[in-house]
């Protein structure tokens, strides 16, 4: 018996849209990477950040590109010397596609050396040190965060508009506090202040006293201070315990206060901030996250729950514009760079190094959230030092 035309058209374009499916199918699951800290002072920073990213794969029904997300796990351990053999078990051994992670700066650039030699994509979720998007800059890494120099270099303006006249800052020995310092100072000095000393403690010690001594003694205007975690927490403390608040006020990077008031309690109140989120931001799309968050979580999001779920964002950027193809390599990085992410901390865009170019703001310490009180620098870019992408 014949079939007609028309049959033969449709039962063809059933065939073709089969083959398709098959062909969609048999790409299987995006391999992604979490290299975050599983223990230690920032395990429940590494927590926030897997809980945004996986937070939008789950509303955009377990995909990202069309295509299904399959997650490998290593605890960073936040240390530098262990980095390179913890991002090569996902890169070698698990082979991942896309790289996620992490907190600390100097395992942070351990990862960007191994994705910038392996090839592999790297989005970077919260370590902020300038030069993964400075010298290492790479088509392959991007960033959903920040780099150090940004919230130090807007908080230093506006301890300048304060009319603070003097500052010392504190901070780890690391490359996360030294870049954090060098912003806050640039951006004070620039408003007419003069940052009188810097002092400086081995990470992750948090034997204050002898330091918060040298500040009582010297007596600057402000205090700069970065610190992150456990460590953020009983620095704010202690600092408060010596009495110091009511002489020498206090300000810092917003991860001073950021995911740690519960703990900090009293001696965190009236604190100021500046940072590329802030807890009260009234907009629908951050009143939408935050809900969705506490639902999943039965906790508040935080900034580093932010930079999760916008590194999930930028992914899905690159390969929505590939189809889900990953030999488009260049087709996704070119639009992981050219997409404006509708974050909850509001837009925001990527520079040609790959980091995001956005509004700092100014916040303080109500209760056990950071309020916004005004833009300390709007839609600020990282000088992007010593990155040479065209």
């Amino acid at each position: 018996m014949s079939r007609s035309p028309r049959y033969q058209l449709l039962a063809a374009a059933a065939l073709c849209a089969t083959a398709f499916a098959v062909q969609a199918q048999d790409k299987g699951p995006i391999k992604v990477g979490l290299m975050l800290p599983a223990t230690g002072t920032y395990a429940a920073l590494g927590t926030a950040i897997e809980n945004g990213f996986k937070l939008y794969v789950q509303e955009h029904g377990g995909k990202l590109g069309g295509r299904s997300i399959e997650y490998f796990k290593v605890d960073d351990e936040s240390d530098p010397s262990k980095a390179t053999e913890n991002v090569n078990k996902l890169i070698k051994r698990d082979n991942v596609d896309v790289l996620i992670g992490t907190v600390h700066s100097g395992v942070a650039l351990a990862m960007a050396k191994a994705a910038k030699d392996n090839n592999t994509l790297y989005i970077n979720p919260n370590a902020g040190a300038d030069a993964i998007t400075g010298p290492m800059c790479a088509p392959n890494i991007v960033r959903s965060s920040f780099t150090n120099w940004q919230p130090g270099y807007a908080m230093g303006v506006a301890a300048a508009q304060k009319g603070y006249k003097t500052a010392m800052t504190i901070t780890w020995n690391y490359a996360a506090g030294a870049e954090a310092v060098k912003g806050f100072t640039d951006g004070f000095e620039k408003g007419g202040g003069k940052v009188v000393k810097d002092l400086k403690l081995p990470f992750p010690n948090v034997e204050f006293q002898a330091l918060l001594t040298e500040i009582a003694s010297q007596k600057p205007d402000v205090t700069f201070a970065f610190f992150a975690g456990g460590g953020a927490v009983k620095f704010v403390k202690d600092y408060a315990a010596a009495g110091l608040r009511k002489t020498v006020p206090l300000v810092g990077s917003g991860f001073l206060t950021d995911g740690t008031l519960e703990a900090q309690g009293e001696a965190a109140q009236g604190l100021l901030t500046a940072l590329h989120y802030a807890d009260n931001l009234d907009t629908p799309r951050n009143n939408s996250f935050r809900k969705a968050y506490a639902v999943a979580y039965k906790m508040n999001p935080d900034v580093y729950a932010v930079q999760g779920y916008d590194a999930a964002q930028i992914l899905n950027a690159g390969l929505t514009a590939a189809k889900g193809d990953l030999a488009k390599r260049d087709v996704i990085t070119a639009a992981m760079r050219k997409v404006v992410v509708d974050s909850p901390r509001g837009k925001f865009t990527i520079s040609p190094a790959g980091n995001p170019v956005q509004d700092i703001y100014l916040r303080e310490v109500k209760g056990t959230e950071n309020d916004t009180i005004g833009v300390a620098a709007k839609a600020l870019a990282d000088p992007a030092r010593g990155c040479n992408l065209k």
